[in-house]
């Protein structure tokens, strides 16, 4: 009998039937993301080839799951025989509060994206920061504590993340952007003991917090070496840039954590600009990697993940 590979999104609707609705699926759905949207998500596709590679007979699949159902969601990975899930937009803060316990990446940041089933607990973690600063060393042969960085979309899961890890890298400055100015106030509180010794030379403080608002970034960027977007903001093609692209110098780097088919608009306004841009798919694979890790207890196959995001 042909074993049926899938590419089909599921629900929650799916997941309360699962023992009918995968039944007939060869090799079994043990992994998957869980997102609003999700048709995006090239975790499938990477993480099957990672599977192939190792031989284990399983596969991974997208869940379109919103945010009222998440933990309905949650609940059923416990019974159900899954190994493991990932976390994307929205629900990568909101999960924290569904989980029975959480690695202490996670419990820094509030935020996870991968979660291990074992005997019918669910433990978290975050494997975006770490993916974020391998991605930052792959793209751009540079440390983040050497740099900079301005990061837009701060109060988000995503953004948390990567703001920890900046902290913890001592990184040279710090910007917090956000559309919400009183989430991004609250991240730089939690993250001022990391600033207090003198790094920058000049007037600028190495940690600031600002509202998402164009003058306000313009006075910032000046003194701004990496930009980093983590937002959803270029996932829809008709999406306005998350930084107008008369802000981008050449002296700029911008790391895009979307990523899609083609070069999005935040990328194509930096090379227009002079500077050096990279999008989210680097990142996507080392946190992928590492999940894989977290599942497995294993090396996960890296190049054979490339090799099927590329």
């Amino acid at each position: 009998m042909e074993k049926k590979q899938t590419t089909d999104r599921y629900t929650l609707a799916d997941l309360e039937n699962w023992d009918e609705i995968a039944r007939d699926v060869d090799p079994p759905i043990r992994l998957g993301v869980f997102g609003d949207p999700v048709a995006h998500s090239r975790s499938p596709q990477m993480q099957n080839a990672a599977l192939r590679a190792c031989e284990i007979d399983m596969q991974y699949a997208r869940f379109h799951i919103r945010p009222n159902e998440l933990r309905s969601a949650l609940l059923l990975l416990r019974r159900l025989d899954f190994v493991g899930i990932n976390l994307t937009v929205p629900h990568k803060i909101a999960a924290f509060t569904h989980v029975d316990e959480a690695d202490e990446s996670a419990n820094r940041t509030g935020a996870i994206n991968t979660i291990s089933v074992r005997d019918k607990k669910l433990r978290g973690f975050d494997t975006d920061g770490e993916g974020f600063l391998r991605a930052i060393r792959t793209e751009f042969s540079i440390d983040l504590r050497d740099l900079r960085v301005m990061i837009i979309g701060a109060g988000g899961g995503t953004g948390h993340a990567i703001a920890w890890q900046c902290a913890l890298e001592n990184c040279e400055r710090l910007v917090l952007v956000n559309r919400t100015l009183k989430k991004a106030n609250a991240l730089a509180e939690q993250l001022r003991p990391f600033f207090s010794g003198p790094r920058v030379l000049g007037p600028m403080m190495r940690l600031e917090s600002v509202g998402l608002d164009e003058s306000a970034m313009r006075i910032q960027l000046a003194d701004i070496d990496l930009i980093v977007n983590a937002t959803p903001l270029g996932m829809n093609p008709s999406d306005p840039t998350p930084v107008p692209a008369r802000l981008l110098a050449p002296h700029h780097i911008v790391f895009d954590c979307v990523y899609g088919s083609s070069k999005t608009a935040l990328v194509r306004a930096a090379n227009e600009a002079g500077a050096r841009g990279a999008n989210g798919l680097s990142m996507l694979l080392h946190q992928g990697a590492l999940s894989f890790s977290i599942w497995f207890d294993r090396e996960a196959p890296i190049e054979a993940m490339r090799s099927a995001l590329l």
